[in-house]
């Protein structure tokens, strides 16, 4: 089976895990896994590293992106804790001050997400450092500069195919978006992000032009586990 970079997602509200859903953040209430206990994200990243040897982790500091406060304290903890992980985190980015204090901090790859950006220019600047893109959708309409999809040019080497009314929802995983997205642009991955609900689905997500893809609820209620895990991506 081909391999896929297979990445947990933890989104970070008021210092607690919460379960997205659909994209409507006033709503999201503190997760309830069924891998441990409690909403404390070292509880999450720490149960979910039991489950796989996750190379990489997804932080959306859902706080910092509303302009409401920011979860940083808790993203650094966690990477002091599990060192030997990657951190990809969506702070709300959108200017050159916030990315270049980010980058100093050393705390992982900032994902630069569209929803937050004025202008897609910045990408040309924010590229040069080793940032993710995160290109936000609402169903069929896209969150941001549309110049961002119209120049794949102003792509860094990874690209969120995201679908925030897919997130934490049985719709499944958007597949037209993803197919769109890779064929725009071949030299950069696309991640699926938003509906992954199963092994059925990683496997169509690949088929469709995916590197890899964002993972939460199928993991926290257990309808993809350490088996399918392992067999998508070897520890």
């Amino acid at each position: 089976m081909p391999e896929l970079h297979l990445i947990p997602v933890i989104d970070l509200l008021d210092g607690q895990v919460v379960h997205a859903r659909e994209g409507r953040r006033a709503e999201y209430a503190p997760i309830r896994s069924g891998l441990c206990k409690g909403a404390e994200p070292e509880t999450i990243m720490a149960a979910l590293l039991d489950l796989h040897p996750f190379r990489t982790f997804y932080f959306a500091d859902l706080d910092a992106i509303q302009r409401q406060g920011s979860n940083r304290k808790i993203i650094g903890r966690l990477h002091a804790r599990f060192p030997a992980t990657s951190i990809w985190a969506d702070t709300g980015i959108a200017h050159a001050a916030a990315l270049t204090d980010w980058v100093g901090a050393n705390l992982g790859r900032s994902v630069i997400g569209s929803e937050s950006l004025a202008d897609g220019q910045f990408m040309a600047r924010a590229k040069r450092h080793p940032v993710v893109l995160s290109l936000d959708f609402v169903g069929e309409t896209f969150k941001g500069p549309v110049e961002l999809l119209q120049d794949p040019g102003l792509w860094p080497a990874d690209v969120l195919a995201m679908n925030l009314t897919r997130v934490g929802s049985d719709a499944g995983p958007d597949l037209k978006l993803i197919s769109m997205l890779a064929s725009k642009q071949p030299a950069s991955r696309v991640y699926a992000a938003g509906g992954v609900r199963c092994v059925e689905d990683l496997q169509k997500v690949k088929a469709a032009g995916a590197a890899g893809a964002l993972l939460a609820t199928a993991l926290h209620d257990g309808r993809i586990g350490t088996a399918e895990l392992s067999a998508f991506q070897a520890p």
